[in-house]
């Protein structure tokens, strides 16, 4: 099934334009929203997932009509938010339960046993008879994609769900997500590039509620092949060569100086080396072409 987003515009009290007359098309697998804080992800995954309704523009999800039916939208949406909040003194499976119960799974047998599938799938089995709110972030995120899953949905919705994860935290979540990813249409959105890299077969940047690219991670890195170039500096010759270079990013060494690199179509100086394009390139070349011009 196909998401169809077209038109779709999004204006909040205070004015600020969190959706702008944006559209897209996203298939079957893992599809990453890639932006910084405030690009307007959040605002577009809750429209999506139906919390909140838009100014104008239309979302259609296989013959579903979104805007116009939710409860169609609903019943096969499997949606996590940046962050939620659980009972304090009930265990995994228990509240799994209880959600089930909520999504209309009314027969005793069937729900015991969809609870003790996500369970499995969420590698959650061994602690379910904890509580959840005694959880480490990384498990109450794993337990955030056992209750989504409950309905066994067409749809998955997680919104920036590794921000905090230590390390193998974050590992265990994307296998998990991966997993569940394969014949299901997911959306993940994130401002760590990492992510999508490791994770999605396709990809968009999103800023000011805008998509300014639509591509794969093989297909963005490849564009822009040849055209990045590195140079150690130190770090009196940066503020200078922030003038001169179009710097994309900038890394310390361990002795202090800095390694810098630059996007350019031609080699900018005689002691630059070509560089490998990476997915980090793209984005920050993505959100420098769309930084206003200042006359």
């Amino acid at each position: 099934m196909k998401l169809v987003i077209e038109n779709l515009t999004k204006t909040y009290k205070n004015g600020v334009k969190a959706i702008d007359d944006l559209s897209i098309e996203i298939g079957t697998g893992m599809f990453g929203l890639l932006g910084p804080n405030g690009a307007g992800k959040s605002s577009l995954m809750r429209t999506i997932a139906t919390l909140q309704s838009p100014d104008s523009g239309s979302i259609t999800f296989g013959d579903i009509n979104v805007l116009e039916d939710n409860m169609s939208l609903r019943k096969v949406l499997g949606y996590l938010p940046q962050s939620f909040g659980v009972y304090p003194k009930m265990s995994a499976e228990d509240l799994l339960d209880y959600f089930a119960t909520l999504k209309g799974i009314s027969n005793t047998s069937e729900r015991k046993a969809i609870v003790k599938e996500v369970l499995e799938i969420t590698n959650l089995y061994d602690v379910r008879n904890k509580y959840v709110a005694g959880y480490s972030g990384g498990m109450k995120q794993r337990f955030g994609i056992a209750q989504l899953l409950l309905n066994n949905p067409k749809l998955i919705i997680v919104d920036e769900p590794t921000a905090g994860l230590d390390p193998a935290e974050r590992h265990r979540f994307l296998n998990v997500l991966r997993e569940v990813g394969t014949n299901t249409t997911v959306i993940f959105s994130t401002h760590i590039v990492d992510d999508v890299k490791e994770l999605c077969n396709e990809m968009a940047i999103l800023n000011g509620g805008k998509i300014l690219k639509h591509t794969t991670p093989l297909e963005a890195t490849q564009e822009i092949a040849g055209t990045i170039w590195t140079k150690i500096v130190s770090r009196d010759e940066l503020e200078e060569a922030e003038k001169v270079f179009n710097i994309l990013s900038s890394n310390y060494n361990q002795d202090d100086t800095l390694n810098i690199r630059v996007h350019a179509s031609e080699k900018p100086g005689e002691d630059f080396e070509q560089g490998t394009p990476q997915l980090d390139d793209v984005y920050f070349i993505a959100l420098k072409q769309d930084e206003p011009v200042i006359a």
